[in-house]
């Protein structure tokens, strides 16, 4: 017996810049969780971000970042946890972020439920790396980073 598998389609999403797509923390990680390749974020107003993939330097610099990070987690693993860019946050003023590379004191981490280290980690990071493409504006990255 053969079993056809058919893809879903795939939907593409263009607003203009004066539309914002806004979304509750219960739609956002349905959002998340029913599409896991996309890299989603929430702003703290409820407003969608769909971040395309990168380009061959950006991945390339990111990737030597998350190593470096990586490399001083593994010496100093008794003082917390690094993250990668797929790692999501619930910010204290309600935005879901993704940053690029991102580390989380020990003690932070263990103040929560086992249930909170399995989801979207419900606090801010201790330490945030964000590259900038040539696509991303600074001010909209500083404002990601406060």
């Amino acid at each position: 017996m053969v079993q056809t598998i058919t893809q879903p389609e795939t939907i593409s999403i263009e607003l203009p810049n004066a539309i914002a797509l806004l979304v509750s923390s219960e739609q956002f990680e349905a959002l998340a969780l029913a599409n896991p390749d996309l890299r989603l974020e929430r702003t703290s107003q409820g407003e969608l971000i769909v971040n395309p993939p990168t380009g061959g330097e950006s991945s390339e610099r990111n990737f030597n970042i998350t190593g470096q990070l990586a490399r001083w987690c593994d010496d100093n693993e008794d003082l917390g946890s690094g993250f990668d860019s797929s790692g999501g946050f619930i910010l204290p003023n309600g935005a879901n972020r993704s940053p690029d590379a991102s580390w989380v004191s020990r003690e932070r981490l263990e103040a929560l439920t086992p249930k909170q280290r399995k989801g979207f980690v419900p606090l801010c990071p201790d330490f945030v790396v964000e590259l900038r493409s040539a696509s991303d504006s600074l001010s909209t990255l500083q404002e990601k980073m406060r």
